[in-house]
C-alpha cells in the first residue's frame, strides 16, 4: 500500500513540473515579445505570435531600422563614465554622452584632436551636423514619395514585395519603412502585421486589391496609422525609379571603335619604384596622360619620379599631396583633389582610371582602349552586391568617424541623410569627364550634403561615387563594374591588421602568387582589365607571367625581370623612421667590409651611408645591397657597394625529440599576416622591433602542448608562452621587445 500511494504520489509531482516548465517557457515567450531588447529592431530578435511569417525571397537582413529615439534608447542602457575635464586644455561647449566619443577623447593624444573630436561630437549631438534629408534628381518615372497604393492581399508563398523584409517591434511606421526602401532603392514600400517592412521593385496586381479595412493593425511607432494586418499590406510608392545598371558594349560589337584618351590617376604609396616603372612602362602611349599622387610621407618615391615629370608632358606629378591612411577620409579628399587638378590641366580626355602600384594591366592596352571608345559617357563602379542594410552595417555607414592624428576615431552612431539611395562597394572606378566634373566642381545641395557625410565615414571612396551617381542626374551612366578582378582571400586577408590606424576591423585582398594564375585565366571572357594586388616583394613572377599573356614585351626600360631591387633606405629622404637599427646594422657592415679591405692593403674610412636596397632574385630574397661613401688614406673619395645575406642558425639539442618535426621556426618582425610572411627580410632586430615566431611542425607530431620560453639578451626568461598543437600545427606568436625564442616540451 506505502509503495502504491508513493508511485501515485511521484505522478502528481512530475504532472506538476511539467505543468510548471510549460507555464515557464511560455512566459518567456510572452516577455520576449512585449519587453524591449536589445534585438527589438532585428529580424533576429523577432517572435511573431498567431501566425506563420513563411520564407521571404530575398535574404533576411540581420540589421534594423534605428530612428532617433531608439539610438537614445541604446545610449542609456549602459551607465557612460564621464569625461574627464582635467586631460583638456579648453572647455567643452557641451556635455559628451557617447561612450564611444569619450574613449576616442582619452585616447588621442594632441589637445587640436580632442578638440575636434569635443566641437564635431557635440554638434552632432546637437542634430546641426549632418543633413536630415537631401533630395535625389535622378529621374523617377513619375512615382511619388508616399503615395499610397492601397491595401493589399499577400500570400506567404508568394510575396507582393520580396526584395527586402525586416521585422521592427518597436520602430515601425509608414515613413521608417518608406525610409529604409528609399535607401535600398527599391520603388515600393510594405508594411503588414505592424511590425513587418517589405520592399520590392515591381507593383502588386490590382487582383491583389482588398477593402482598405482590412489593413486594421496599428504601426508601433504611430499608433494614429495602420500597417497593414495578418497577410494584408499597406503598399506605397518611394519615388525611386527601379534602377538598372546598364550594359556596356563589349569589344566583339560591330560598331567602330573611336579615339580614347585615359587619364591614369596613380595613387603611389611605398618605396617600389621599380614596380611604378613597369606599371607605367605597360600602360604608356603619347596619346594617354599620366598624374601621380605620392603619399606626402614617401619622399623617395616622389623624389624619383619627379624625373619622369621633367622628360613626358604626359606625365604629371600632384602638387598638393595627402598623407592618407587606410579607410581615411583623407583618401577621399586626395582623389577629389587630384581630379579638380586634372580638370584644370586643359587634358582633353574621356575616362579618368584610378590605380595604385599594386594594379597591373591583365588584358592589353588595346583591348582597353577598344572597350572604352565603344563606351564613352559610361561611369564604371563596383556595388557590394549585398543587401543595403547589412552593407551599411557592415561598412560602418552608421556611425561617424573622425580623421586626426592619422587615425580614424569612431566617435559613435549616425543615421544617414533620408531620401537618397546609398550605394558603394569599390574604390577602384573609371569615370568619365562630366561625372568627374560634377562630383569634383561646385557642390549643389546633394554633393554638399553627401561632403558632410563622407568627411566622416570610414572607407569614403568606396562609397562617395556610387552614391552620388545612383542620386544624381547621371543615374543612368552606371555600369556595375569597376574593370579589376581582385585577389579576396577572407580567411587570410580579413585580420583586423588595421587596428592600429581605425577603430574598425577592416579586410585586404591578397598579393597574387604564380599558384593564383587559374584566376587570373579565367577572366579571359570578362570585361576585366586591370587586377590586384601585386607585389614584387612576394612575387613577381606573376608579373611576368601576365605580361607575356597580354602580349608585352617592351623591356628595354625594366632590363633583368629576374631580378628585383627596392630601397628601404635612402639619405635624402625627409622623414625617417625612429628606429634607427637598419643604419646602425649597415654601419657596423661597412665597417666590417672596410677592415677586410685593410686586411688585402686598401685602406680606407667609411663616411656615409647613401642608400640601402632589399635584392631578390627569382622570387628568392638574397640580401640587402649598402651604397656608402668612403675616403682612402690619399684622400681619394669613393662609392662602395657591399652586398651581404643574414645568415639563418637554428639549432637543435641532440637529446631533443621535436629536432625531426621542427619544419619551419624563424623568429622575426614586421610579421605580415595576410601575406603570412615576415617584412623584415633581413631579420634584423633592434630595442624597438616587435618579434615574432613563425612556427611549422610536422603533422606527424605527438598532439601535446609546447612551451615557448623568451629570453632577452642579457639571457633572461622574459615571458613563457604555451602553444597547443591543433590538427594543423602551424601559426606564429607575438611577444616582448627585443626578445629571441626556445621552444621546450611540455
Amino acid at each position: 500500500m506505502a509503495i502504491r500511494c508513493r508511485r501515485k504520489y511521484y505522478k502528481y509531482v512530475k504532472c506538476i513540473i511539467v505543468i510548471g516548465l510549460i507555464a515557464f517557457f511560455v512566459q518567456i515567450l510572452i516577455a520576449i515579445k512585449f519587453i524591449p531588447t536589445d534585438n527589438d529592431n532585428t529580424i533576429n530578435g523577432a517572435i511573431s505570435f498567431g501566425r506563420d511569417t513563411g520564407d521571404v525571397s530575398a535574404r533576411k537582413s540581420n540589421f534594423g531600422y534605428e530612428d532617433d529615439e531608439d539610438l537614445a534608447r541604446k545610449s542609456t542602457k549602459k551607465h557612460v563614465s564621464p569625461l574627464r575635464l582635467q586631460e583638456l586644455d579648453f572647455q567643452p561647449p557641451c556635455e559628451i554622452t557617447s561612450r564611444e566619443a569619450i574613449s576616442a577623447i582619452h585616447r588621442a593624444k594632441t589637445q587640436n584632436c580632442k578638440r575636434e573630436l569635443v566641437n564635431k561630437t557635440c554638434l552632432i549631438q546637437g542634430g546641426t551636423f549632418y543633413p536630415i534629408q537631401l533630395k535625389s534628381s535622378c529621374p523617377n518615372n513619375g512615382l511619388t514619395y508616399g503615395k499610397h497604393l492601397g491595401c493589399y492581399q499577400d500570400e506567404k508563398k508568394l510575396r507582393l514585395l520580396s526584395s527586402f523584409y525586416g521585422n521592427y517591434a518597436n520602430t515601425n511606421s509608414r515613413p521608417a519603412c518608406l525610409d529604409i526602401c528609399v535607401q535600398a532603392g527599391f520603388p515600393y514600400a510594405g508594411v503588414q502585421y505592424g511590425t513587418e517592412c517589405f520592399c520590392g521593385d515591381t507593383v502588386p496586381p490590382s487582383s491583389a486589391k482588398i477593402d482598405a479595412a482590412l489593413c486594421d493593425m496599428k504601426c508601433p511607432a504611430d499608433t494614429a496609422s495602420t500597417c497593414g494586418g495578418y497577410f494584408t499590406m499597406n503598399v506605397f510608392e518611394t519615388g525611386v525609379a527601379k534602377f538598372q545598371a546598364q550594359t556596356p558594349a563589349s569589344t566583339n560589337s560591330p560598331d567602330k571603335a573611336e579615339e580614347v584618351r585615359i587619364v591614369f590617376l596613380l595613387t603611389l604609396n611605398g618605396r617600389a619604384l621599380r614596380q611604378v616603372h613597369r606599371l607605367i612602362n605597360a600602360l604608356y602611349r603619347t596619346s594617354h596622360y599620366f598624374y601621380i599622387h605620392v603619399d606626402a610621407r614617401q619622399d623617395y618615391l616622389h623624389r624619383e619620379l619627379s624625373q619622369l615629370e621633367q622628360s613626358f608632358p604626359n606625365i604629371k606629378l600632384a602638387k598638393t599631396r595627402f598623407s592618407t591612411i587606410w579607410g581615411g577620409a583623407s583618401l577621399l579628399q586626395m582623389l577629389l583633389t587630384s581630379m579638380r587638378d586634372i580638370l584644370a590641366l586643359g587634358w582633353q580626355w574621356d575616362f579618368v582610371i584610378n590605380l595604385s602600384e599594386s594594379d597591373f594591366p591583365i588584358k592589353s592596352l588595346e583591348n582597353l582602349e577598344k572597350f572604352l571608345s565603344l563606351n564613352k559617357g559610361l561611369n564604371f563602379v563596383k556595388s557590394h552586391g549585398r543587401e543595403v542594410q547589412r552593407f551599411i552595417k557592415k561598412q560602418g555607414l552608421d556611425k561617424t568617424f573622425i580623421e586626426c592624428e592619422t587615425h580614424m576615431w569612431r566617435v559613435g552612431e549616425r543615421r544617414l541623410p533620408r531620401g537618397v539611395t546609398v550605394d558603394g562597394g569599390s574604390d577602384w572606378v573609371a569615370l568619365s569627364p562630366r561625372f568627374v566634373a560634377y562630383v569634383a566642381g561646385a557642390p549643389d545641395p546633394l554633393l554638399a550634403g553627401l561632403h558632410t557625410v563622407f568627411r566622416h565615414t570610414l572607407l569614403p571612396a568606396e562609397s562617395f561615387f556610387h552614391t552620388a551617381l545612383r542620386n544624381s542626374e547621371f543615374c543612368n551612366t552606371y555600369v556595375d563594374n569597376n574593370l579589376h578582378v581582385t585577389n579576396w582571400k577572407r580567411k587570410l586577408g580579413c585580420k583586423c591588421q588595421y587596428k592600429h590606424v581605425v577603430d574598425w576591423c577592416g579586410c585586404s585582398p591578397n598579393d597574387f602568387r604564380t599558384e593564383d594564375w587559374p584566376r587570373i585565366q579565367g577572366t579571359q571572357d570578362h570585361q576585366l582589365f586591370f587586377a590586384r594586388k601585386f607585389e614584387p616583394v612576394i612575387n613577381q613572377e606573376i608579373i611576368t607571367r601576365v605580361e607575356k599573356y597580354i602580349g608585352f614585351n617592351d623591356h628595354h626600360l625594366i632590363p633583368n625581370l629576374d631580378a628585383y631591387w627596392q630601397s628601404i633606405f635612402n639619405t635624402n629622404d625627409l622623414t625617417a623612421s625612429t628606429d634607427d637599427i637598419l643604419q646602425t646594422h649597415a654601419n657596423a657592415i661597412t665597417r666590417q667590409n672596410v677592415k677586410i679591405l685593410h686586411d688585402e692593403g686598401c685602406s680606407m674610412t667609411p663616411l656615409e651611408i647613401l642608400e640601402i636596397n632589399s635584392y631578390y632574385n627569382s622570387d628568392v630574397y638574397k640580401g640587402n645591397i649598402i651604397r656608402y661613401k668612403a675616403i682612402m688614406n690619399d684622400n681619394i673619395n669613393l662609392v662602395l657597394e657591399t652586398w651581404y645575406k643574414p645568415r639563418h642558425k637554428f639549432t637543435t639539442r641532440p637529446d631533443s625529440s621535436l629536432a625531426e618535426n621542427i619544419k619551419t621556426f624563424r623568429v622575426s618582425s614586421e610579421y605580415d599576416q595576410k601575406e603570412t610572411t615576415f617584412r623584415n627580410f633581413a631579420n634584423i632586430l633592434g630595442p624597438f622591433s616587435e618579434p615574432v615566431l613563425l612556427y611549422e611542425l610536422s603533422p606527424n607530431i605527438e598532439k601535446r602542448n609546447l612551451t615557448l620560453v623568451w629570453v632577452d639578451p642579457a639571457g633572461v626568461v622574459a615571458d613563457v608562452t604555451d602553444i597547443k598543437i591543433e590538427e594543423n600545427p602551424k601559426g606564429h606568436v607575438g611577444k616582448l621587445n627585443n626578445l629571441t625564442g626556445r621552444l621546450e616540451r611540455v
